[in-house]
C-alpha cells in the first residue's frame, strides 16, 4: 500500500449511489419498455419472463468478456432481437434508460455530495469508474445534481465497452487525471471486480465500501487494504493529499471474519 495518495476513484453502483425500489417507479419503466417494444403483453409479465432471462444471458457474456455492448447491439442481439428492428433502434438509448429505471430510482449515498466537495476542498482529485449500461442517465444525473464539477474523469463501461476487472477502463480514467496509479485509490462494494482491477493497474490503495450484505472469500487478489461503513469515513482516511491516516483503516478481516460474512 502506498500513503501517497492524490486521487481518488469510485464505485457507482452500491457505493456512490444506492436504489431505492418505488413501485410506481419502476412499473412507470416497464410500461414504457413495453410500449417501445410494441407488444400487448402485460408490461410487467413481458419484463419479467422475456426482458429479464435475456438480460441474464447478456450479462453472462458481458462478465465473461469484460465488455459492456452498445445500446442498439444491447437490444438488437440480446433482448428485443425479435422485435421489429428499425424500431428498437430508434428506441435503444430510450430503451436502456427504462431499463435502469427498472431497477427502481438511483440516489447518492449518506454523506456523498458533501465528503465528495470536501475532498475537492482538500486538494484530491476525484474520479468515477463504473460498469453500467446505457449513456445518458450519469450525465443526466451530474448536471440535475450539480455534481460534474467535482469529477476529474467519469468512465462508464457504457461509453469505452470496457468493464471491470478489465484494467483498460481504469486506465482510461488514470490517464484523463493525469496522476500515477501508485498515487491513487479506489473505492468499491464488489471485491471480485473493483478491488481485482484497481490492483491490476497497481493503484496505490484500495478499499471496500461495505453498506451491503455481499460475501466474499478474501485472498491475494481480490483483498482490500480497508474497509469502510460510511462514505464519510473517506475524511477520515485522507486529510490531505500525499497523506493516509492509517489509524483511521479498518482490516477487512473486520468485515469478512475467516474470510467470510457472518
Amino acid at each position: 500500500m502506498n500513503t501517497d495518495i492524490r486521487a481518488i476513484y469510485l464505485d457507482l453502483g452500491d457505493t456512490y449511489r444506492v436504489i431505492r425500489k418505488e413501485k410506481d417507479y419502476i412499473l412507470d419503466a416497464k410500461r414504457k419498455i413495453a410500449q417501445m417494444c410494441d407488444t400487448d403483453e402485460d408490461p410487467e409479465i413481458f419484463y419479467d419472463e422475456v426482458i429479464t432471462p435475456r438480460y441474464d444471458l447478456y450479462r453472462e457474456w458481458a462478465l465473461k468478456y469484460y465488455c459492456e455492448a452498445p445500446e442498439q447491439v444491447l437490444w438488437r442481439r440480446w433482448l428485443a432481437y425479435d422485435r421489429d428492428p428499425e424500431r428498437i433502434s430508434k428506441y435503444a438509448g430510450e430503451l436502456t434508460y427504462q431499463y435502469r429505471r427498472t431497477k427502481g430510482r438511483r440516489v447518492v449515498v449518506d454523506g456523498g455530495v458533501e465528503t465528495v466537495k470536501e475532498l475537492n476542498r482538500r486538494g484530491f482529485a476525484v474520479g468515477i469508474i463504473s460498469d453500467l449500461v446505457g449513456t445518458r442517465e450519469i450525465d443526466e444525473w451530474l448536471d440535475e445534481d450539480g455534481l460534474r464539477p467535482y469529477f476529474k474523469t467519469v468512465q462508464q463501461s457504457s461509453v469505452c465497452y470496457v468493464r471491470k476487472p478489465g484494467p483498460a477502463i481504469y486506465y482510461y480514467a488514470i490517464d484523463e487525471v493525469g496522476i500515477p496509479a501508485e498515487n491513487s485509490a479506489f473505492l468499491g462494494d464488489n471485491l471480485d471486480r473493483d478491488i481485482i482491477g484497481a490492483k491490476a493497474v497497481n493503484m496505490g490503495m484500495t478499499i471496500a465500501a461495505k453498506w451491503g450484505a455481499k460475501k466474499y472469500t478474501l485472498n491475494a487478489e481480490n483483498r482490500p487494504d480497508c474497509v469502510i461503513y460510511a462514505f464519510p469515513q473517506l475524511l477520515d482516511l485522507f486529510p490531505e493529499p500525499g497523506k493516509v491516516n492509517t489509524q483511521a483503516m479498518i482490516p477487512p478481516e473486520d468485515a469478512w471474519p475467516g474470510g467470510k460474512d457472518e
